[in-house]
């Protein structure tokens, strides 16, 4: 049994990306929790949800608050399979605010999504984004 990514499945969860931009610029919230499997989660900085219900009531009161007016833009970085039915995928991106078209430094991200295929379909089962740069006052290793 082969645990490698098919050109379809790859293009399948890559686009994963695309659809969350994509519900981002409508505020659609539903649209949004829809990539999600029904207990997915997503953890942001401060932040837990799981579930499509509990994200989609989340983002629908973001979308009307902190994140009104933004955009959001990000990019498949890596890509590999965990599985037959599962794989990960890292991106890079963040918010952008209204007016910006390049995410400033500040609001850059690196994320990781786990993805799984249920009904022949990729889902999102979990995502977690983190700053991109190191947060000012907390250590990090230095890479050799």
């Amino acid at each position: 049994m082969s645990t490698d990514l098919t050109d379809a499945d790859k293009v399948a969860i890559a686009s994963l990306t695309q659809k969350v931009i994509a519900s981002w610029a409508y505020a659609d919230a539903e649209a949004f929790a829809s990539v999600f499997t029904d207990d997915g989660t997503m953890v942001l900085p401060g932040l837990y949800k799981k579930g499509r219900e509990e994200i989609q009531k989340y983002m629908t009161v973001a979308f009307a608050d902190v994140y009104k007016g933004t955009q959001v833009t990000g990019k498949p970085i890596d890509m590999r399979p965990l599985g037959r039915d599962a794989a990960i995928l890292l991106s890079a991106g963040g918010v952008l605010d209204p007016g910006e078209s390049e995410v400033a430094d500040k609001a850059a991200i690196r994320a990781a999504w786990i993805v799984v295929k249920q009904d022949g379909q990729w889902k999102l089962a979990a995502y977690q984004n983190s700053p991109r740069d190191a947060v000012e006052g907390v250590k990090t290793q230095k890479a050799a």
